[in-house]
């Protein structure tokens, strides 16, 4: 089985990847972020380094679900290479903090890996809305993060929003977190495991 956690900066993905990994006793695959070189540079001027991050991502995250079709082990991945193209990507285009010739060679490049990947069995998307991401960025309190403006994070919100509205992969499952607090609340983690293992017992009917 390979489930995925998808979501916006702040909805709970690393620590719900965490819980799920624990609790089912599978592995977990992790965004690379804390050895990322360029994201504290991203933050600080995203025109510039725009480019140089996604191409990181993305190669990171593709070398990541080749071993995860390659080990043929449980895992419970943290973000998905989709995310760093219809999301990411493209909110920085649309934004124009990439440029088209960057865009379109990162697009190239992506459009070349995609082929070699499979989607994961299950896709969890945690939908959140703003105030709920601002909450969580700031209790983790990453510096880096603390110079995100509120609308990059609604863009990417959006973005989201059409991504899974449209997304026809493989199974999707939507979990609104807004009033959820998994960490704290053992009830609130039981309530998104019985929805993941009900459209898992679903994948083998």
């Amino acid at each position: 089985m390979h489930l995925a956690v998808s979501g916006n900066i702040g909805s709970g993905k690393t620590t719900l990847t965490e819980k799920l990994a624990k609790h089912y006793g599978w592995k977990a695959e992790f965004e690379a972020v804390d050895n990322n070189p360029y994201l504290a540079d991203f933050y600080e001027d995203m025109k510039r380094w725009a480019f140089h991050l996604q191409v990181y991502f993305l190669n990171s995250r593709y070398n990541q679900i080749r071993k995860i079709q390659d080990n043929n082990e449980n895992t419970i991945q943290d973000r998905t290479i989709y995310e760093d193209a219809y999301i990411f990507a493209a909110n920085l285009y649309k934004s124009n903090l990439l440029t088209e010739r960057d865009y379109w060679n990162y697009r190239s490049l992506f459009d070349s890996m995609i082929q070699h990947v499979k989607a994961p069995d299950l896709l969890i998307y945690l939908k959140a809305d703003i105030p709920k991401l601002v909450g969580q960025i700031e209790k983790r309190g990453r510096t880096y993060e603390t110079a995100m403006r509120i609308d990059y994070l609604k863009n990417l919100n959006q973005h989201y929003e059409d991504w899974i509205e449209n997304y026809q992969e493989g199974k999707l499952l939507i979990i609104d977190v807004n009033n959820l607090d998994f960490v704290e609340r053992s009830e609130d983690f039981s309530f998104i495991v019985e929805k993941i293992e009900r459209e898992m017992f679903g994948l083998f009917a």
